[in-house]
């Protein structure tokens, strides 16, 4: 699917206060963003898109620092608007690409990754660009802390099993796993629905989540 280009969306993500356009220049000083003593845990939201799961996670978590990542800034842009009308402030967003994560933070910087509905680039020759690919999971190990997390959740089976064997194959540690996610009371506690997930929940397609750990 083509993405939509938003008139001024270029303009809005360089000019809001809420939106950082040269992350590499916070390498292993994210948290100097937002004040404080500096030993809040750090979580990073991948592929953020509109907002909704990661403004949602800053409210109901002030003690806990968040950043959302996103390439695209007609998408990044439907997040900031959000953001200013929250304020939360222990929330920025993140203009960048996984891609060039250990550009961006050092070593042992980030303590939880979520990855939601990410692009299934369901073409074989595609498979390293998957997020939840063992590629992937090198690039995260270089930057989160020595027991940190990523959870992944998604509403695409076959991306669900190919991450399963991909987890395997990087040598991480599965720490829960669901295949229908709202009916799973123990792993749906907490739950913040994105908006692809409230969609596809409504139309009864179940969502598959799992939370792995760095061995």
């Amino acid at each position: 699917m083509r993405l939509r280009n938003v008139p001024g969306a270029k303009q809005a993500v360089e000019e809001s206060p809420w939106c950082v356009t040269m992350p590499e220049e916070y390498r292993g000083q994210w948290r100097s963003l937002f004040g404080g003593d500096g030993t809040k845990p750090l979580h990073l939201e991948i592929g953020t898109g509109k907002g909704r799961f990661i403004t949602e996670m800053a409210g109901l978590h002030p003690g806990v620092l968040y950043l959302g990542a996103e390439k695209y800034s007609s998408v990044l842009c439907k997040a900031i608007e959000k953001q200013t009308v929250a304020a939360h402030p222990n929330l920025r967003l993140v203009r960048m690409e996984a891609e060039i994560l250990p550009e961006v933070f050092a070593p042992g910087e980030v303590d939880r990754i979520y990855l939601n509905f990410s692009d299934p680039w369901p073409k074989a020759r595609h498979a390293d660009r998957r997020l939840p690919s063992a590629r992937f999971l090198r690039l995260y190990e270089q930057v989160l802390v020595p027991d940190g997390s990523v959870e992944f959740k998604t509403d695409n089976e076959a991306l669900f099993d190919f991450a399963l064997e991909e987890v395997e194959k990087a040598g991480w540690r599965l720490m829960a796993c669901t295949r229908d996610l709202h009916r799973d009371a123990v792993m749906c506690e907490g739950n913040v629905m994105t908006e692809y997930e409230e969609r596809f929940s409504s139309q009864g397609h179940p969502i598959y989540k799992f939370m792995i750990q760095r061995r």
